[in-house]
């Protein structure tokens, strides 16, 4: 019986709001010690991070993951950029989708699973301001009405 133990560090709430989710891929990263160590903490940020494929390899920049505050020597740059772990097969897909207009990668949630870092990341294409308000509006509209049901 293998049990599915996942524990959230951190998510980026704003990328739904901002982007329109196409896809999404689970992908390990490489870390240092005191890095793992500073996520088991919860110190971490992924606010305006983003990702980037350079050489058939795919980075994730911008994720702040805050110096390990037990670490005497030798601790990590909290922005230093991250690689991460995909398929030859998935890279490729993304490389092609990412070359189409307006598509970006972009950190969903950052979390351990089963005692390793993951991280879900998205293939979203930006909304704009029009979009952002459109969603508000659709949301606002289903809360009225989920009220409206629950007072009859």
């Amino acid at each position: 019986m293998s049990t599915n133990h996942i524990k959230i560090v951190a998510e980026n709430r704003k990328a739904r709001h901002t982007y329109f989710i196409e896809d999404t891929y689970e992908a390990g990263m490489v870390l240092l010690g005191t890095e793992v160590k500073s996520l088991r903490l919860g110190l971490a940020n992924l606010k305006d991070s983003y990702a980037r494929i350079k050489k058939g390899e795919v980075f994730i920049h911008q994720m702040h993951i805050a110096a390990y505050p037990f670490a005497y020597y030798d601790n990590h740059d909290p922005l230093r950029k991250r690689k991460l772990l995909l398929h030859k097969k998935e890279i490729k897909k993304l490389y092609g989708k990412i070359n189409e207009k307006g598509f970006s990668l972009i950190p969903l949630r950052l979390y351990f699973q089963n005692g390793k870092a993951k991280l879900t990341i998205a293939l979203a294409r930006g909304k704009r301001k029009y979009d952002k308000r459109e969603t508000i509006r659709r949301r606002d509209q289903q809360r009225d009405f989920e009220r409206s049901k629950k007072d009859y």
